[in-house]
């Protein structure tokens, strides 16, 4: 135990330990999940959990409905202002006033307008800004964050060939789909090859399955370039499905989900990071949920095999022999031998093809509720705004200030009015 806390790793050479100094150093070391929170306890510093106490805690991130709802999508925010008032903006669990709005007809005629319009103006936008061409009118997929193994990029990319090798195939899973756009956006870190091969495949996939005209009127695949604030402010009010897709136990919270959903997404997710306090929200019957558990995930360590996952499910064995076969890489022999590599001889670290069959499941029913029932669709959808009022970082930085800072907010002093203003400003003149 005391190896495990000491500040000094005892290794050669030695080095400092800069959670633990940083455990040590402080009064107070919080997750910004629920589940991060605990894991923190339970799994990273259980020794540090007992010697200190109390000292852990959870403050679930957050992020400002003025940036992403009033400022990056306008014509929601003033439908939401014209049902339940402006106090919102400065108030946002007053947004919970929005639900009964979910059953009115004029009022999801409306959003559905809205919707359909962010969907232009992002279509216009990434036309204008990266020269790619994308149908509003299809169903927006949107997976946009950093590329990471464990965000799992890959799979939404593998449920893609799924999807592909069933329109191919004349299949049944896609007789009725929507017309489907899947975008992807993210940087990778400079030195991270895998995630630089995750990029370089998705835009690879896209070249195929744009290209081929058996599909391409039902699926198309861009990866935007250059993501940023900019555009995440003009893609994410225009998603119908937002991708939070993490291994269970690997995202610690993720605010990209919380921008999604109070612009009327919905989420297909793990119950991993805020994920689970979205679905505790909203309700689970207003997302699509799927995957094993964190500690299911827990429970297959040491004995996970991703070949067996593969060989007992003939379709996911045929998108696997088509990555493997070079179909996605004819004139760059040998490029995704890394990927292949991280998937199965070094073990599928992050337990895609444990997940893989769930994911495609649950995101068919979504995309056929979405196709079947757009009226049930956007009802889900503005009741994941109603419910999203716990994700404000005003919360977030209150119960900050109140449990770890103790401090409180200044008085606000009440401004003159103009005329006393200039009268006081005549006296000192």
């Amino acid at each position: 135990m005391l190896a495990k806390v000491s500040i000094i790793e005892e290794s050669n050479p030695k080095q400092v330990r800069m959670a633990n100094l940083a455990i040590i150093g402080s009064h107070s070391t919080n997750g910004v999940a629920q589940l991060h929170s605990e894991l923190l306890k339970t799994e990273m510093f259980p020794q540090f959990n007992l010697i200190f106490p109390g000292q852990f805690n959870n403050k679930t991130n957050g992020i400002t409905q003025r940036r992403w709802l009033l400022d990056a999508n306008p014509a929601l925010a003033s439908k939401i202002t014209e049902a339940i008032g402006d106090g919102w903006i400065t108030d946002y669990s007053q947004i919970s006033r929005l639900a009964p709005f979910a059953k009115d007809a004029a009022f999801l005629k409306d959003f559905a307008k809205i919707k359909r319009q962010c969907k232009v103006d992002a279509a216009a936008f990434l036309k204008k800004d990266s020269g790619l061409i994308i149908d509003p009118d299809t169903m927006f997929d949107v997976q946009v964050k950093r590329i990471h193994e464990y965000k799992r990029q890959l799979l939404n990319a593998l449920n893609i060939i799924l999807i592909y090798n069933d329109i191919k195939a004349g299949g049944t899973a896609t007789k009725d789909m929507p017309p489907m756009t899947f975008l992807f956006g993210g940087k990778a870190a400079p030195g991270y090859v895998n995630a630089k091969l995750i990029i370089k495949f998705i835009n690879n996939l896209a070249k195929v399955v744009n290209a081929d005209a058996q599909v391409n009127k039902l699926l198309t695949v861009q990866f935007m370039p250059n993501y940023r604030v900019t555009m995440a402010e003009r893609i994410i009010p225009a998603t119908n499905l937002s991708e939070q897709i993490s291994t269970a136990g690997t995202e610690a919270s993720g605010t990209g989900n919380m921008k999604f959903m109070c612009n009327g997404a919905l989420t297909i997710g793990t119950m991993d990071g805020a994920n689970i306090e979205i679905a505790q929200e909203a309700g689970a019957e207003n997302l699509y949920i799927f995957g094993h558990t964190e500690e299911e995930i827990s429970k297959l360590k040491g004995t996970y095999d991703p070949y067996s996952w593969v060989s007992k499910d003939p379709e996911i064995k045929k998108v696997v022999d088509l990555f493997l076969s070079g179909y996605f890489n004819v004139n760059e022999p040998g490029i995704f031998d890394p990927l292949q590599k991280s998937l199965f001889e070094n073990g599928d670290k992050y337990f895609h093809f444990a997940d893989l069959r769930m994911y495609a499941d649950t995101h068919e029913k979504a995309r056929n509720l979405y196709k079947g029932n757009s009226s049930e669709w956007n009802q889900k959808a503005i009741l994941n705004i109603a419910s999203s009022g716990k994700f404000s970082s005003d919360r977030t930085i209150n119960e900050y200030a109140t449990d770890i800072w103790h401090i409180k907010p200044c008085p606000v002093e009440k401004d003159l009015d103009s005329e006393s203003a200039l009268e006081d400003a005549a006296k000192r003149n």
